[in-house]
């Protein structure tokens, strides 16, 4: 999906139930598996409208929100303006391939349905790994491998992950101590017939 696709979709995004249940069950996984603590500062990668960042928000002190669909963009900062949560929502245009946070690393980044879309998985992680604080988190929601089924004809990105294939690479992007957990099982017709698709939760550490 190009960033245009994303962009024309942003402003019902949030009316799929679907997509909602999907934020809330990946933060949920996300609280029980890792130690969160008081202060900590975060980044989601791939923020769309914010689903997954409003979910967590009341676990972090800080967190900035990256995009790089200006239509996602304006949800998310309409969102948090109702919100009133200027002083710890940030919503920002990033390329993380490209560019970084200007002055900010961050105690944890997480990050869902995101990676599957970039093209360089192995720049991807050693960048989140190069925003991260000594002793930093990293927290991917993806798709396991599938047969394509899930985004149909025409997608030109990832089919999912294998969980070993990926625990391989984040060890040679610096992580450390990588585990997985099944935090969402997506039910989907496709050519009239109900499929799965599991979404798996990668956590990382960089120590």
């Amino acid at each position: 999906m190009t960033t245009g696709n994303f962009d024309a979709r942003a402003a019902t995004w949030d009316d799929d139930p679907l997509k909602v249940e999907r934020a809330n069950a990946i933060a949920a996984a996300i609280v029980r598996e890792v130690p969160l603590v008081a202060g900590m500062r975060a980044l989601e990668y791939g923020c769309g409208t914010g689903l997954l960042s409003f979910a967590l928000r009341t676990h972090f002190a800080d967190i900035t929100m990256a995009d790089v669909s200006d239509g996602m963009l304006a949800v998310a900062n309409a969102k948090i303006d109702a919100a009133g949560g200027r002083d710890h929502l940030e919503a920002i245009k990033l390329d993380l391939l490209l560019e970084t946070v200007p002055g900010k690393r961050f105690d944890i980044i997480y990050s869902a349905m995101t990676l599957h879309h970039i093209p360089d998985t192995d720049a991807i992680l050693r960048r989140f790994q190069e925003q991260l604080v000594r002793s930093g988190i990293l927290c991917i929601a993806d798709l396991d491998t599938e047969d394509g089924s899930f985004h149909g004809a025409g997608f030109d990105g990832h089919l999912g992950f294998d969980r070993a294939e990926l625990t391989a690479r984040a060890l040679d992007a610096g992580f450390a101590k990588v585990r997985f957990t099944t935090a969402f099982e997506m039910n989907k017709t496709v050519n009239g017939k109900n499929q799965t698709f599991p979404v798996f939760l990668m956590v990382a550490g960089t120590a």
